[in-house]
Formats: structure tokens, sequence, C-alpha cells
């Protein structure tokens, strides 16, 4: 006999039944259907009805031996750890000043960053193409009027270093207000009494910062991290746009863009899916252990 309590028990669950089924058709079956195409030859014949036929590991085994493949992999993992990190450092810097400051340049700062996460991406990628543009843009004309006269007419986006600086630039500037505003929510629940007595006892800024504010606001950071992992590492607007006004295609290709230009442009969906199955393994592997950590501080 169902008893109340029991009622009252498996209530939670029927709950998040429609959240699953959700999640199930929304996700489960385009992952499903990727996962097929990875092992199947699916090109621009079978867009027109010919069935695609099936191959196995091969798009996996060719895209193992594609040198191409490896340099962007190498690529893209060290684009999104330089960009994640300083991401996470100067959006935690903006947090700590909007709890120093006063209520009128904390509104400020606040307001700005709010704006800049708002803007669209293909605004904010115009607006900071002009900046970069060689002709007219106020970047180089700044550089030239303290002195610097190498970088009158300087192209940005003709050499991979200088083109990924840009790209690098603007991703981070997107990114910092999700990690500021969050860094700085955290930093709210911190104990005013706490800091203040350890400021009593002489403890330095950087001590209170190390001791007491970090280990609070930790959990919180180890999130946003593993989600600028996630996004830096799939990044594609930012780099298609500026590939598009000058950039070098092939010595300027992440993964984001590999993916879709052999899926898009070459119509090799087969190796294309593969290629962002490997990705989810990837990003799998790479954000195991902070999720790992998170599940074990919650069972704690």
């Amino acid at each position: 006999m169902t008893t109340p309590r029991m009622t009252r028990s498996r209530t939670p669950y029927f709950l998040i039944v429609p959240t699953i089924l959700v999640l199930i058709v929304g996700m489960g079956y385009p992952l499903g259907r990727q996962l097929i195409l990875s092992f199947q030859e699916f090109g621009r014949a079978q867009q027109f009805g010919q069935p695609a036929e099936w191959i196995g590991l091969q798009n996996y085994q060719d895209l193992i031996t594609d040198k191409a493949m490896w340099t962007v992999i190498v690529r893209s993992l060290v684009f999104c750890a330089v960009c994640a990190g300083v991401t996470m450092f100067i959006g935690t810097l903006f947090a700590l000043l909007m709890k120093r400051v006063g209520t009128g340049p904390r509104l400020v700062l606040q307001i700005s960053m709010l704006l800049t996460w708002a803007m669209p991406v293909i605004a904010a990628m115009t607006a900071w193409q002009w900046l970069f543009d060689t002709r007219y843009g106020v970047i180089n004309w700044a550089l030239k009027g303290l002195g610097f006269s190498t970088f009158e007419n300087h192209n940005w986006l003709i050499e991979p270093m200088s083109f990924f600086f840009v790209a690098g630039v603007i991703v981070i500037w997107m990114s910092v207000p999700f990690v500021a505003f969050t860094a700085y929510a955290a930093l709210t629940q911190v104990s005013e009494e706490t800091l203040e007595a350890s400021h009593l006892d002489g403890a330095t800024a950087v001590q209170r910062f190390r001791h007491i504010i970090y280990p609070t606001i930790k959990p919180v950071l180890t999130i946003v991290l593993l989600l600028q992992i996630v996004w830096d590492l799939r990044v594609f607007a930012q780099i298609d746009f500026l590939q598009g006004v000058g950039g070098s295609v092939s010595q300027t290709h992440l993964l984001g863009t590999y993916i879709f230009t052999l899926g898009i442009g070459q119509s090799d969906y087969g190796s294309a899916s593969a290629l962002a199955m490997f990705v989810l393994v990837l990003t799998l592997a790479l954000t195991y252990r902070y999720v790992r950590r998170l599940l074990s501080e919650d069972t704690v």
C-alpha cells in the first residue's frame, strides 16, 4: 500500500521526467545521428538521396593520420588555455575591484560590462574590425602616435600570431563580464567579520585572499573555469569572422572552423562528424577532473 510519505518522496522524480525527455529528444537524437554519420561516408551525393555507405572506423583513421588535424587540435588547446586563463584572471580582478570601490564606480563598471556582454557577436566583431583596420584603425593610429612607425598600415590579420592575438583579445573581452559578475556574486558571500578579524590580527591583503576569500569562492570559480574551457575550446564565430575579413584560413583554423570547413565547405559530413565526436571526448577529458571535484564536494 502506497503511503503519503512514499508519494511525496517520489514526487521530485516525476517532476524531472519532462526535463529528461526534453534533453533526450533535443540532445540525444542529434548526438546519436552524429555518431552514426561518423561511421559513414556521407557527402554531397548522400544529400541528394544516395544511400550512405557504412565504412566503420575509416573516418577516424583518416583523421588520426591527418597532420593538419593535429595541428588544429594543438592550436585550439593553446588558444583555449590562454584565453580561459587570462579571462579568469581579469574577471576575478574586476570582481575584487567592484567589491572595493564605492556604489557609483561599481555601477559604472557593472553597466559597462553588462553592455559588453549583451552586445551581439556580429556587432562586436564589426566594431573590433574597425579598431584593427589596416588603414583607418584606431589601434594603428594610436601606436603610430606613440612613436611606433612600423604600425602604419599594419595588417593584424595576415600573420597567424597577430591574428590569434586579435581573436584572443575579442574572446577575452566578451567573456570577462560573465566571470566578473559571477565572481562578484561569490565575493558577497565572504564573511566581513572574518576579514576584519584577520586584518586586526595582522594578515596582509594577499594572505586574506589566499586563506579566506579564495577558499570561499573556489567552488564558483571552478564552475566558471569549466564553462570557459568548454566555450573557448569550441569558439567559432570570432575566428570565422576574422578569417572572412583578411585572415589566412589554412593557418588560422581552430576546431570549430575546421569542422565547419570539413562539413559545409567540403561536404564531408562523415569526417566532420568524426572530428566532432573527437572534440566531445576531448572536452569530457579536459573537464572530467573539475566535474569529479564538484561531485565529491557535493557529497561531503
